[in-house]
């Protein structure tokens, strides 16, 4: 599912009175509210699941295209944990 499957999806549970907009911002405003919580916390959607920044340390690797050792930086990701009702 895309993006905007996912708007239609959200426009049909809204009803038969939302509009397209109205669907494209409540998704919108879902997914920044997440990011913004992501920079300083965790969250947690109770029967989805959790959402987590994670740190990478620095390490070494390898070039796959001339298996040159190199050092790979340190990076910032996240993670997700789905909850027992989501898992099935």
């Amino acid at each position: 599912m895309n993006k905007t499957q996912l708007i239609n999806v959200v426009r049909e549970e809204l009803g038969p009175d939302a509009t397209r907009q109205c669907a494209v911002r409540a998704l919108n405003a879902t997914i920044s509210a997440i990011i913004k919580t992501l920079a300083k916390e965790k969250v947690q959607i109770a029967g989805f699941g959790t959402f987590e920044t994670k740190t990478r340390s620095a390490r070494k690797g390898r070039n796959p295209r001339t298996g040159e050792p190199m050092q790979i930086p340190a990076c910032k990701s996240v993670g997700f944990k789905p909850s027992g009702a989501l898992k099935g």
